[in-house]
C-alpha cells in the first residue's frame, strides 16, 4: 500500500513540475549579407513562466546556445552578468532604448526602466557570440506571450526574430 501511494504521489509531482516548464520557437532572417536573407530558427525553454530559460538560434551553418532574461522590477544586476561576458557591460556600444544620436542607459537603469524587454546572449561551439534583444507582445506571459526583436553576431551582422505567442 505504501508503495503505491509513494508512486501515485511520485507522478503527480512529475505532473505538476512538467506543467512549469514552457517551450516555444521561432524564427528569422540574417540581414544585410548581400547575398539571400539566411533564415534563423530560434527555441527556448523555461521553467518559470518564460522569465527566463535557455534559448537555441540555428542558422543553417551555426548553431548558438545560451541563456535568456526577461526584465522585470524585481531584476538583479548580478543575474545579469554573465549576459556581458565578451560584450561591454550593459551593451553601451549596441544601445537597447536609445538611437545612435541618444547616449544609451547605463547599466544600472538598464533594470529600471522596464517595458516587456528580454535580453540574451548566445554562444557557438567555436567561441563565435550573439546578443539579442527582443519586445514581448503580453510581456505578463513571458516569452509564451510572443514578441520580436534584433541579435546581432559577434562579426557585427543583425538578425531580425519573431515568436509567435502561444
Amino acid at each position: 500500500m505504501k508503495t503505491a501511494r509513494f508512486f501515485a504521489l511520485y507522478w503527480l509531482l512529475m505532473l505538476a513540475l512538467a506543467g512549469c516548464t514552457s517551450t516555444g520557437f521561432g524564427g528569422g532572417q540574417l540581414l544585410g549579407t548581400g547575398t539571400p536573407e539566411e533564415p534563423v530558427t530560434f527555441s527556448w525553454t523555461s521553467t518559470d513562466g518564460g522569465i527566463s530559460g535557455t534559448m537555441t538560434a540555428a542558422l543553417p551553418s551555426l548553431s548558438y546556445h545560451g541563456r535568456f532574461f526577461q526584465i522585470t522590477q524585481q531584476t538583479r544586476g548580478d543575474v545579469l552578468m554573465p549576459l556581458w561576458t565578451r560584450w561591454h557591460r550593459g551593451w553601451s556600444d549596441w544601445p537597447y532604448w536609445s538611437g545612435p544620436v541618444i547616449p544609451p542607459y547605463p547599466a544600472t537603469q538598464f533594470i529600471t526602466h522596464y517595458s516587456g524587454k528580454v535580453v540574451a546572449t548566445l554562444e557557438a561551439t567555436d567561441k563565435q557570440h550573439m546578443r539579442c534583444r527582443f519586445h514581448l507582445v503580453e510581456p505578463a506571459r513571458g516569452m509564451s506571450g510572443g514578441g520580436e526583436g534584433q541579435c546581432q553576431l559577434s562579426d557585427g551582422r543583425v538578425l531580425r526574430a519573431v515568436f509567435p505567442g502561444k
